[in-house]
């Protein structure tokens, strides 16, 4: 499902019509057309990067938050230093506002060797891969990490305490950017919620239901918790989570209202060269991915990838064949990409 979601009854739209349709639908429940603009470019990347759940489903999503209903005011850096800053999202949605703050981030590290980068006030970030690919596409190194709200229970709890939190690291190469992304949780929130719409039963040990025991059922996991990733050795990952929620602290994540279980996105960019020369870096990394993948392999199988290689080989075939979208997602978004259209005329 975080990579292909079997489409019954599926609509074939160009990355251009998928573009269009997304923008107008976020547009129609009252995004800016910038930030609608910058929003579905993030969404439709995701989609061809072969993230089913992470792309045009999830405006769905997007329309249902409650903060999408709520007022917007402009970004705004609130406190900087010649290697730091910390950013007010204001309530827009974390798919522009990230956006913004990477570009910040970016800009800081260029001038000064590095940049630390909080952003609190916003939510829905999507793929924090996204962002990273950016900052190594700029021969910079960079980590993100972002913390959210509970939906995913602490090792042995019953109750969502921690958010699915992430953690990217993005390393510029001599053959392009390396990026690895992964959540703490056992399954993204917004594959669990699709999951709902669709009526797909989840993968075994994800997911509790509010009486804390077990479950495949998305709907009662939705009223319940996920659980954090690794298996036999979960405590890991519940580990990392917390963490990162506490880095989330450290980004503003309880600035706006005191809820130190809030959004939170922290941002560290640096130049490679500050620490060994640049081009020695992206030698050294390059034959590090070489020898990593010409290590011999186990009956069975075929090759060994590193992090992003299927997504961005994905991309490129979406780019030049089209996306699937199931009819239901599509029919949804349809309508409520046409009922401005009718608004207008009436």
């Amino acid at each position: 499902m975080s990579r292909h979601v079997p489409l019954d009854d599926a609509v074939h739209l160009s990355v251009e019509e998928a573009t269009a349709l997304g923008t107008r639908a976020l547009e129609s429940i009252g995004y800016e057309p910038e930030e609608a603009a910058a929003a579905c470019a993030h969404l439709v990347d995701a989609a061809c990067c072969g993230y089913y759940f992470a792309g045009l489903p999830r405006i769905l999503e997007i329309n249902d938050d409650p903060r999408s209903k709520q007022a917007r005011v402009p970004i705004r850096v609130v406190r900087e230093t010649p290697v730091s800053l910390m950013v007010d999202g204001g309530n827009h949605i974390a798919y522009y506002a990230m956006y913004k703050t990477a570009l910040m981030a970016i800009d800081k590290a260029k001038k000064n060797g590095i940049a630390l980068a909080g952003l609190y006030n916003c939510a829905l970030s999507g793929r924090s891969a996204y962002y990273l690919e950016l900052i190594a596409r700029e021969n910079l190194a960079g980590f993100l990490f972002c913390s959210g709200f509970p939906v995913v229970a602490p090792e042995g709890g019953a109750r969502p305490m921690l958010g699915t939190n992430p953690i990217a690291i993005a390393l510029p190469t001599g053959k392009g950017p390396f990026v690895f992304d992964m959540g703490t949780g056992g399954i993204m929130r917004g594959e669990l919620a699709l999951r709902g719409r669709l009526n797909e039963q989840l993968p075994e040990g994800v997911a509790i239901d509010a009486q804390g025991l077990p479950t495949r059922d998305p709907h009662e996991a939705l009223k319940g918790s996920i659980l954090a990733f690794g298996g036999a050795d979960r405590h890991k990952g519940y580990g990392l989570g917390l963490t990162i929620q506490a880095l989330g602290l450290m980004a503003g994540a309880a600035l706006p209202r005191g809820n130190v279980q809030d959004y939170g996105h922290l941002f560290i960019v640096f130049q490679p060269g500050l620490l060994v020369p640049e081009e020695q870096f992206h030698r050294d990394v390059t034959e590090l991915i070489r020898l990593i993948k010409a290590t011999p392999r186990r009956p069975g199988v075929d090759e060994i990838r590193i992090p992003s290689e299927r997504a961005y080989r994905q991309r490129e075939q979406a780019r030049k064949h089209g996306l699937d979208l199931d009819r239901k997602v599509f029919d949804a978004l349809t309508k409520m990409a046409d009922s401005k259209a009718e608004a207008r005329a009436e």
